[in-house]
């Protein structure tokens, strides 16, 4: 199946009215839900009405403002995204807004159907209603007036003033925003005005984000200006402080959570996109500060994040200086890709100089620490009070201190790229039609199947920022996201 998100799908597409598309939605919302009986596959009419049920059902009831959170209990009274919220609140990190509003997208390439463009669009505005004047996003939309207020938002006024105006590349936030912002723009024939000045708008505000060296900060709201900071490669400090220093970090140049590998993706999409070559020469040079980011013999790796002086620093108090097993194989395939990207040898010779210390640095059950001690290469823990260990019996369960390897599939793509000839390195995505197969029949059955009568995909679960999730049950953004793909690629496959 398809990979949700890197799905390129032909565009040729009519477009159909919005007043259409509330009359079938409408319609569909009368039709009791179509069973299907016995191991018979769905029908092609049972998979679009389900799929319309999920998609009025999940815009009515589960939005807020035309944007989402995490997870809703399942009678709709709780709502969370990292943190509580309440019922005028969206949030932005996927499976979020952008990666709804990128579902419906997709869906509509899949089926055509103006419903989920409609839906798509929707979302959309949602997002450009809560873009900055930095030009980003924050954690999350507000939309009630008085909530609003302490925010910086465009569409409400370009004055700042004591309004919170801070955009955060942190975990993929608006990084994913800009680009179903610009896929969506780009579906459309860019003919959308407002669509096309916001998603410009904010990837210019990026670019201006970025640090002479490449690098970019995990916040920003405003540009970026290093004039006097000397453009140098990562070493190690002389001395680490063993404790947090709760020093500020936003502005250091920062890997964790893969948020400059998001960065230059998307500013290669951006290149991709509109053909501007500023957005290319950002990515090239994003790709170049991995580079500068990789420590000497003998840990060739990649550290979470740098201070000015390009030396590992501390982030939060669980993520000390050291080199990253997560972030640096994240920074490994990244630098693939930009070499299939430039042909630049130098990325692909990084590749080279760190895999065999990866592939020695691993645990005895094939797995990386995230954390290595600089010099030493031991592996770092925390405890559960936040202390610095070398022991992982005592680990805090909120964050990830062993990551699983990827190395073997780093090294395949490495091989690969390597016996490549300069003009076979880089060719855009085939567009593809879903297959008709059992397993997507069952599948399609399957959502079909479990749909409650209000169009809701309800499985077990807890809401993590709430003392008790009513019923235990809870509704999901991933799982409605994957959910309505397997729908519209059915839906797909029925049209061959």
């Amino acid at each position: 199946m398809a990979t949700l998100y890197r799905m390129i799908w032909d565009r040729r597409f009519s477009r159909g009215s919005l007043a259409w598309g509330l009359v079938v939605v409408i319609a569909i919302a009368a039709t009791p839900i179509a069973r299907v009986d016995g191991d018979e596959p769905p029908t092609r009419e049972q998979a679009v009405a389900a799929m319309h049920r999920a998609v009025k059902f999940f815009r009515d009831r589960a939005s807020a403002g035309g944007g989402y959170v995490f997870r809703l209990s399942e009678d709709l009274s709780l709502r969370e995204g990292e943190g509580k919220v309440g019922d005028s609140t969206a949030w932005i990190e996927p499976p979020a807004t952008p990666a709804v509003g990128l579902a419906y997208l997709n869906a509509y390439r899949l089926t055509n159907d103006p419903i989920l463009l409609d839906a798509a669009q929707q979302t959309a505005t949602a997002l450009i209603n809560g873009q900055l004047v930095s030009g980003g996003w924050g954690e999350q939309i507000e939309f009630a007036p008085r909530d609003r207020a302490r925010y910086a938002y465009r569409v409400d006024s370009m004055e700042v003033g004591k309004r919170r105006n801070t955009s955060t590349l942190d975990d993929n936030k608006t990084q994913s925003s800009l680009r179903f912002l610009m896929q969506l723009d780009s579906e459309l024939e860019f003919r959308d005005a407002k669509l096309h000045e916001a998603a410009r708008y904010g990837l210019d505000r990026v670019l201006a984000a970025q640090y002479r060296n490449g690098a970019w900060p995990q916040r920003f709201d405003g540009p970026n200006d290093q004039a006097e900071v000397p453009v140098v490669k990562a070493s190690f400090p002389e001395q680490s402080p063993k404790t947090f220093p709760k020093q500020k970090y936003d502005s250091f140049y920062t890997l964790n959570d893969n948020t400059h590998c998001d960065v230059i993706a998307t500013m290669l999409e951006a290149w991709d996109t509109y053909q501007d070559s500023r957005y290319q020469e950002a990515a090239v040079r994003g790709g170049d500060f991995l580079l500068l980011a990789q420590l000497p013999q003998p840990q060739p790796g990649w550290a979470q994040q740098y201070d000015y002086q390009m030396h590992p620093v501390w982030a939060r108090k669980f993520e000390p200086p050291s080199i990253s097993g997560g972030e640096s194989q994240g920074a490994m395939q990244m630098l693939l890709h930009m070499y299939r990207r430039t042909g630049d040898p130098r990325y692909l010779e990084a590749v080279r100089t760190a895999l065999p210390y990866f592939k020695q640095s691993l645990r005895d059950d094939g797995q990386l620490p995230r954390f290595l001690e600089l010099q030493t290469n031991r592996p770092l823990y925390l405890t559960r009070k936040y202390a610095l260990t070398y022991d992982d019996n005592d680990l805090p369960t909120h964050y990830g201190f062993v990551v699983k390897s990827k190395l073997d599939s780093i090294e395949r793509e490495l091989r690969k790229v390597e016996s490549l000839p300069a003009d076979q390195l880089w060719r855009p995505g085939k567009r593809k039609t879903p297959k008709m197969s059992d397993a997507l029949a069952k599948a399609a059955s399957q959502r079909i199947e479990s749909l409650d009568q209000r169009g809701a995909w309800v499985e077990k679960g807890e809401l993590k920022t709430h003392a008790k999730t009513p019923g235990g049950r809870v509704i999901s953004s991933a799982t409605f996201i994957k959910n309505l793909n397997v729908l519209a690629e059915y839906v797909a496959a029925t049209n061959r």
